[in-house]
């Protein structure tokens, strides 16, 4: 799926949980960037462009042990016992973004090592999935206009 995409999907969680979360700008500023992260193994994501990405994608393929829920938990729970207020918002942003590529053809490997993988039939880049990212953002701009209205 499209960085594109995966932002207006998940800008709607961050929507819809906003009103519930205490530290606002710390909250959608960790779950943007880990809607991101996932993609850091990948040469041609905009996160998998930066010099120390490189690293990453030395040691890992795309789709690999990024793209996981083994990875996400584990991440999760560091930050769940060393840095609490952020483990929700990057379990949210990371997992969501895991879901979403579990739509498309090329998949995920959910639980990495297993080689059990979890496809659906959504092409990337295709009318399909721009559709989809039209539809959310949509969304997203009516759920804000709501938001909006009940602050005033």
């Amino acid at each position: 799926m499209m960085l594109r995409t995966h932002l207006a999907i998940n800008l709607l969680a961050i929507l819809l949980f906003f009103n519930q979360v205490s530290h606002k700008f710390s909250f959608v500023l960790v779950v943007l960037v880990a809607t991101i992260i996932p993609d850091i193994d990948s040469g041609f994501s905009n996160i998998g462009k930066f010099y120390g990405s490189r690293v990453i994608q030395f040691f890992s393929k795309h789709r690999g042990v990024f793209h996981s829920f083994t990875f996400c938990i584990s991440v999760s729970l560091v930050f769940a016992f060393f840095v609490p207020i952020i483990a929700l918002p990057f379990f949210l942003g990371y997992s969501l973004h895991l879901f979403e590529d579990s739509l498309t053809i090329q998949g995920i490997r959910p639980f990495w090592p297993y080689k059990k993988s979890l496809s659906g039939d959504l092409r990337t880049g295709s009318l399909t999935e721009t559709s989809i990212f039209v539809s959310f953002a949509l969304i997203d701009f009516i759920v804000f206009l709501i938001l909006i209205k009940s602050v005033f």
